[in-house]
């Protein structure tokens, strides 16, 4: 089989060994696609591929339409919104995630932001301290399991809720479960937040919820920049100078946030998962899954239908 690795922000060259190493000692070809500029060079390298790793390369409709051999593509990461898993579907190919291989990443950013934050973007003046403050975790996925062990560490009183998951197992995490999203903005003095972008999550963190929030909350994004209606938002910080956002996801509105001078930083681009031992897992993770599908037909992590 030929499996095709397509990514315009190539994996370390470590990653690559250990995704060659995993890929041909299974007796498969590899193929990389790496910095390309135009996505005639994707759809021409997808055309023969059975397989196909990539990051946050887009697998539209064009591209599976064009990948006539495929049979299984998987994102070296947790979001899976780069692929259109209607298409892929209907095309019959396999869409897989590596969950969990970034998530210590994404979450130790998260507390790297929040020191940030509560320390006034290190402007010299004097700030305050993470231990005694109440976290909130919005989702307890993958990430949200490696914030709270972390916050543990500095501290912190751990609350969450998470729709999908049930309130005893967040409390045989140590973690406070809360009955919903609305009493974890209330009760908690930073709000890190977790979920995908769905059609439920999509721009449902705006002003009713956060303007929830305690004097002097700070709001974490490391998730889905789409989850945040960013005019509501930018309407409460406006009347709310206690309020600071932090975030790894660059805002579409980013230079109408940065009028808040103090209370709002993002990081150039999305950052979560930039660790070479995130890139190294995640990468091998989905030569994997690649192997293991081929051998014994395994989709446990398939994420369309």
């Amino acid at each position: 089989m030929k499996v095709l690795v397509a990514t315009e922000k190539p994996f370390a060259a470590a990653a690559v060994e250990g995704i060659r190493k995993e890929i041909e000692g299974a007796g498969h070809e590899l193929v990389l696609l790496e910095k390309y500029t135009e996505k005639a060079q994707l759809l021409d390298a997808v055309k023969d591929a059975d397989a196909m790793i990539i990051r946050s390369d887009k697998a539209d409709a064009e591209v599976l339409e064009a990948a006539k051999q495929l049979k299984i593509v998987v994102r070296a990461g947790a979001g899976f919104d780069n692929i259109d898993l209607a298409a892929a579907t209907a095309h019959g190919v396999v869409a897989e995630n590596t969950p969990g291989q970034n998530s210590n990443a994404v979450a130790e950013l998260v507390f790297g932001l929040l020191v940030y934050a509560v320390r006034n973007f290190y402007n010299g003046k004097s700030g305050s301290e993470l231990k005694g403050k109440k976290l909130g975790i919005l989702a307890f996925g993958n990430v949200g399991r490696n914030v709270a062990r972390i916050a543990e560490g500095f501290g912190m009183d751990v609350y969450a809720y998470d729709a999908y998951c049930p309130a005893d197992v967040i409390e045989a995490a140590g973690v406070h479960a809360v009955a919903n999203q609305e009493a974890l903005f209330e009760q908690c003095d930073v709000v890190s937040l977790h979920i995908p972008a769905t059609n439920e999550t999509r721009q449902s963190i705006n002003y009713a919820l956060v303007g929830k929030m305690r004097k002097g909350g700070i709001l974490v994004n490391t998730a889905r920049k789409e989850v945040i209606n960013e005019p509501e938002l930018l309407k409460l910080m406006a009347e709310r100078e206690d309020l600071k956002f932090v975030t790894d996801i660059m805002p579409d509105a980013h230079d109408e946030f940065l009028k808040f001078e103090g209370r709002y930083f993002s990081t150039p681009k999305k950052m979560g998962a930039q660790t070479a031992e995130a890139n190294i897992n995640a990468g091998i993770a989905a030569a994997r899954q690649i192997n293991a599908f081929f051998k014994d037909g395994d989709t446990r992590f398939q994420v369309n239908k």
